[in-house]
């Protein structure tokens, strides 16, 4: 199983919700439709469904193709509110 928490917005409770619908690597989240993300989070709850993934398999992607610096920047993006 690889380390889904390096994506900005996926927590240890997160990362165990998806584990749990089968998605158990950074390949398999890069793959996984926003649609199909948002119905993990929905089902999981309130608490959950706050979370915003849009941006999930994009950063899946890039982490994927061991694009480190891509990444980053797309996750100080992210954290400033210009990247959703």
């Amino acid at each position: 199983m690889e380390d889904l928490k390096i994506i900005e917005g996926i927590g240890p409770k997160i990362e165990e919700l998806l584990n749990r619908e089968g998605i158990h690597s950074i390949e398999q989240l890069a793959d996984t439709s926003i649609i199909r993300l948002a119905a993990v989070l929905k089902k999981a709850g309130p608490r959950f469904q706050i979370q915003n993934p849009t941006s999930w398999p994009k950063q899946a992607l890039l982490a994927k193709d061991q694009k480190w610096d891509e990444l980053e920047q797309l996750k100080r993006l992210i954290l400033s509110g210009k990247e959703s």
